[in-house]
């Protein structure tokens, strides 16, 4: 099937910019901020950096089209298309559970108990993702747009605006003034994540021309980095008005804020604008599990029945729902599904790389292997690092993950090419001595 190239420069500028502006975003930011200060924004500020460093592979991208698990796939065999796709499908668990997680906070205003809250929203998320509900995404693309005015509107009644000014000013020195192990952790997966991310290569490959692609990679990086202070400038402003009471959390500062904006939880504006952040959350959370289904029927290679499609759709909510219920930092949670899929991805694709560069033509049994041993060692370190934390290196999940599983991976590719090198190598000798 073609694939059409109909996109200009706004209509993809904004698919890439909604690929990413979530509750996780916004939420997860404001709960860094929340503790951290103007460090909090750096997971939004990496997201509009990596989509600046995508403009770099877009081209590659829109020649070859194919997502990135059949282009690998076909080089490297079926068993490489289906790790990656299963790699895929683990890491939009955690994304899933920042949705429901999202999602219950701010409920939590409204003053629904969370467990429970939690539970109802997986059933709901699982029951939206059995129907036909795509031609819904326009608005829920349009009530994010409508929940950034009414970010920005309470950005201007805190304080005119300057605390954005002040969030801006005060991020740049504070990264400077050392990369800690955590800064390392959350840019590096957020960075490189965005470059494999097939969210924004579907995207990428509709442009009319790769100049386009090029430029609207660039311009929604910059919107990122934009949009990466709002919710960190709100919350200090908020905190330095003294507005927020002691009972609100991280997670639940921005729906506070939006509620007192509206003139309290008991009014119809403040229902709206924390609907606003609410509402989107059932579309993204549906439309994760509707990948994830998908992925699961190619995967075992079923048709997509109304049962196996239901019986998918449960699995991915329940386990989506296991780990929302442990809790746990937004960005945290985030960042460390997408450690955990670049651990076994990217070295398989560097591979790519290399012999589309005619520089290095690896086997396909290293690739495979590769990829065996990073997915492994990625999703072990992952499950530790969630519930075994004392086993984390450095204070940092992320770093965890992708120093154990790019390392294997990458142990993994060059001890196998030898190996079978060697054996090639004895095999000629042992002709020549035959001859």
């Amino acid at each position: 099937m073609t694939t059409p190239r109909n996109l200009g420069t706004v209509s993809l500028t904004t698919l890439l910019v909604s690929a990413h502006y979530g509750l996780g975003f916004i939420l997860g930011t404001a709960e860094k901020s929340f503790t951290d200060g103007p460090i909090g924004s750096l997971y939004a500020v990496a997201v509009g950096v990596g989509m600046i460093t995508l403009a770099l592979v877009a081209q590659f991208y829109w020649t070859r089209i194919d997502p990135l698990w059949t282009l690998l796939g076909d080089r490297y065999g079926y068993p490489v298309k289906i790790g990656i796709g299963l790699m895929s499908w683990a890491s939009f668990i955690g994304i899933e559970a920042v949705q429901i997680i999202s999602a219950a906070a701010i409920l939590e205003i409204v003053g629904f108990p969370t467990p429970l809250t939690m539970v109802s929203l997986a059933g709901v998320f699982c029951l939206f993702s059995l129907l036909p509900l795509e031609r819904a995404s326009g608005l829920f693309r349009g009530l994010l747009l409508f929940n950034i005015l009414v970010l920005s509107s309470a950005l201007w009644r805190l304080d005119q605006g300057e605390a954005y000014g002040r969030a801006v000013l005060d991020f740049w020195p504070t990264v400077s003034q050392g990369v800690s192990p955590e800064i390392a952790g959350v840019a590096l997966s957020t960075v490189l994540l965005v470059l494999i991310d097939m969210k924004c290569q579907q995207f990428v490959v509709r442009s009319q021309s790769p100049p386009i692609a090029w430029w609207s990679c660039i311009f929604s990086g910059w919107i990122f980095i934009a949009l990466a202070f709002l919710p960190t400038a709100i919350v200090s402003a908020a905190q330095q008005g003294q507005i927020l009471p002691a009972e609100v959390t991280g997670k639940t500062a921005i729906p506070y804020i939006l509620s007192w904006l509206g003139g309290g939880i008991q009014t119809p504006w403040g229902l709206l604008f924390v609907a606003s952040l609410a509402l989107p959350a059932l579309g993204i959370g549906s439309n994760i599990l509707r990948i994830q289904t998908k992925a699961n029927l190619d995967i075992v290679n079923l048709n997509s029945t109304p049962g196996y499609r239901a019986g998918f759709a449960f699995l991915n909510a329940t386990l989506a729902l296991a780990i929302a219920l442990r809790g746990g930092e937004i960005v945290g949670l985030i960042v460390s599904f997408y450690a955990a899929y670049l651990s076994a991805v990217w070295i398989p694709f560097a591979a790519y790389l290399f012999e589309q560069a005619q520089l290095f033509v690896f086997s396909v049994t290293s690739v495979q292997v590769s990829l065996l041993i990073g997915g492994l060692a990625a999703l072990i370190t992952l499950g530790m690092s969630l519930f075994q934390p004392e086993f984390i290196w450095f204070n940092s999940p992320e770093l965890t993950i992708l120093g154990v599983g790019i390392g294997l991976s990458s142990l993994a590719l060059f001890t196998t090419q030898a190996g079978e090198t060697l054996l090639l190598l004895l095999k000629r000798t042992q002709e020549d001595i035959e001859a």
